[in-house]
């Protein structure tokens, strides 16, 4: 019998839901986990609905059209003050770094309209967003069951700080941060290098989020930390 955890949180609709008093056996959690979310399980998993939504989300908010290259920036601001503060990165992506910074692979991937995508991605993206040249553009109103109140939340604390910079300042601030930094020799000699996400969690000056407390900064971690064990179980 393995020992009790904590049922911190599943998604079931819009949004996560806390559970943070209930303890059950780990063997019951993973069926809750898998019985809750049987329709769509998205627990650390890419969604590309939800990355869908997010890259429209920043096209409504900024004029109704975004740079991809700036969306990509805001997205990963976004992630991080999420991730330190909730426990999870709102794009739920795998990182990698690269020369301007961290990068979300499969939110990429979309906003590309990549080749790597299926046809069911590439056909829900595009109801809703056009790539114009380096530009994509809103064409459907947002789909809110697929956000998050937090999710939300941190999106408009970015777009608010952040929105109105240029793409170059922004790039510099992605910079700053110790999860792109220890990466920034190894950058020299390759294009790109896989993210830990744990390092979002490390201290950087001026990233223009630092002001989430430590207290709230380490219970965040504590979430993510046991969403992976479980997310471990359950591949």
């Amino acid at each position: 019998m393995l020992p009790l955890m904590p049922l911190i949180r599943f998604v079931k609709g819009k949004g996560w839901h806390f559970f943070d008093k209930n303890y059950i056996d780990i063997n019951s959690r993973v069926f809750e986990v898998c019985l809750i979310r049987k329709d769509k399980v998205m627990l650390n998993n890419f969604d590309y609905m939800k990355a869908t939504q997010i890259l429209n989300y920043l096209a409504r908010r900024l004029g109704g059209e975004i740079d991809k290259l700036k969306a990509i920036k805001l997205i990963y601001l976004a992630d991080k003050y999420h991730l330190r503060k909730f426990g999870r990165l709102i794009s739920e992506d795998q990182y990698i770094a690269m020369e301007y910074g961290p990068v979300q692979s499969g939110v990429k991937d979309i906003a590309d309209f990549s080749d790597f995508l299926g046809d069911q991605e590439k056909e829900y993206a595009s109801r809703f967003i056009v790539k114009e040249g380096n530009n994509i553009r809103s064409i459907n109103e947002i789909e809110y069951e697929e956000l998050s109140e937090t999710d939300i939340e941190a999106l408009d604390f970015i777009i608010e700080k952040f929105g109105w910079d240029d793409n170059f300042d922004l790039v510099k601030i992605t910079h700053r941060g110790y999860e792109w930094k220890k990466h920034e020799d190894e950058l020299k000699l390759k294009s790109r290098v896989d993210m830990d996400v744990l390092d979002f969690f490390e201290d950087s000056k001026n990233d223009g989020i630092s002001k989430i407390t430590k207290d709230t900064k380490e219970a965040a971690r504590i979430i993510y930390e046991e969403d992976m064990e479980v997310n471990a179980i359950l591949k």
